[in-house]
């Protein structure tokens, strides 16, 4: 009877594994092999331990789900996510009558899959507007690399074939305005500025007049990261969306989070923060690449209930991607999907 349950285990992990692989590979090779090379360095660090929890055990007991459970938490997955996700572990692993820890990897990644696309407002798209201007809101800390983030989705819409303007909203950080200029450039699209110190309320307004004068696409705000003083910042981004709203009715249709992933649960913080301040309707990840906790975007999405929708996944133009939850699942364990999706 073990034998034959350990088979069916083997058979449906096998399933899972298969069915994910085909997915992935239905779509492009270059956003897969992203998501891969972005995520090496979780993958390696998650990937590699989590290899040596299952080497260490020859059966699913208390103290594997222990180690798991601290696992989980060093890759910031987050301590509520965590907890829950174990107790979810626990379950199926009852229901399936799971002895074998290599058994729990499958079902780990269909969980954390299932984690992300709870609820109805997980796509990564951009919500743009069913006719005439669409107006995309940043806000960030500085240093997260909220610029960067601007330049490389407008690049990207570009690409898509759309007219793009950008807002040097950023009136207070010095170089903000030079630097979104030069990302403006690499972009191949203008930049509507002020001088430094301009009220940024001003600097929205002629942007706005000038994206509808102009019948453009796609207008993308840069805002202050000003958190430590809260007040003024929400006082600054009541009055800017008031005047977004006011010159297009239903606007902005997008106000996007860029956090900084190398920071870990610090990413949680700001994103509190910032719902105190201002309605978000999605995050994006930047330096994803860079940090070995990429987890962050699990508790994001758990813990908040805001979708990402992108992921910095490396320096180039066109490093920034939409972030989609089975790639994020095959980058953290490509190695294994690829071994057992190809078992025969």
């Amino acid at each position: 009877m073990v034998a034959l349950l350990n088979y069916i285990n083997r058979v449906n992990n096998l399933n899972f594994f298969k069915r994910l692989k085909d997915k992935i590979t239905s779509q492009t090779t270059e956003v897969t092999e992203k998501f891969k090379t972005g995520l090496a360095r979780t993958r390696n660090q998650f990937a590699s331990q989590m290899n040596d929890l299952v080497a260490r055990y020859r059966t699913v007991d208390e103290d594997f789900f222990d180690e798991l459970e601290d696992l989980m938490i060093q890759a910031d997955i987050g301590l509520e996510t965590v907890m829950k996700l174990i107790d979810e572990l626990k379950m199926e692993v009852k229901r399936r009558n799971v002895k074998e820890p290599s058994a729990v990897q499958s079902i780990i990644s269909e969980k954390l899959v299932e984690i992300y696309q709870a609820g109805d407002e997980g796509t990564p798209d951009i919500k743009f507007a069913s006719e005439g201007l669409t107006v995309i809101l940043f806000v960030g800390v500085n240093g997260v690399g909220k610029t960067t983030t601007i330049g490389k989705l407008a690049h990207n819409l570009k690409s898509e074939g759309k007219s793009v303007l950008l807002a040097a909203g950023d009136t207070f950080r010095a170089g903000a305005i030079e630097q979104l200029e030069v990302w403006g450039e690499r972009a191949g699209v203008e930049v509507v500025k002020q001088s430094e110190g301009s009220d940024p309320a001003a600097v929205i307004y002629d942007a706005l007049q000038a994206a509808k004068s102009r019948g453009v696409d796609v207008l993308i705000c840069d805002t202050a990261g000003r958190l430590q003083n809260k007040v003024n910042l929400m006082n600054e981004l009541e009055k800017i969306n008031r005047i977004i709203e006011r010159e297009v009715p239903g606007a902005p249709h997008e106000v996007l989070l860029v956090l900084d992933a190398t920071t870990g649960q610090n990413a949680l913080v700001q994103t509190k923060m910032f719902k105190e301040v201002t309605n978000i309707t999605g995050i994006v990840l930047s330096k994803l690449d860079g940090t070995a906790k990429g987890g962050i975007v699990i508790a994001i999405r758990r813990e908040q209930g805001i979708p990402v929708k992108y992921v910095g996944l490396g320096e180039k133009m066109d490093d920034l991607q939409k972030f989609d939850s089975e790639q994020f699942v095959y980058g953290l364990f490509s190695d294994l999907v690829d071994k057992e999706a190809d078992f025969e």
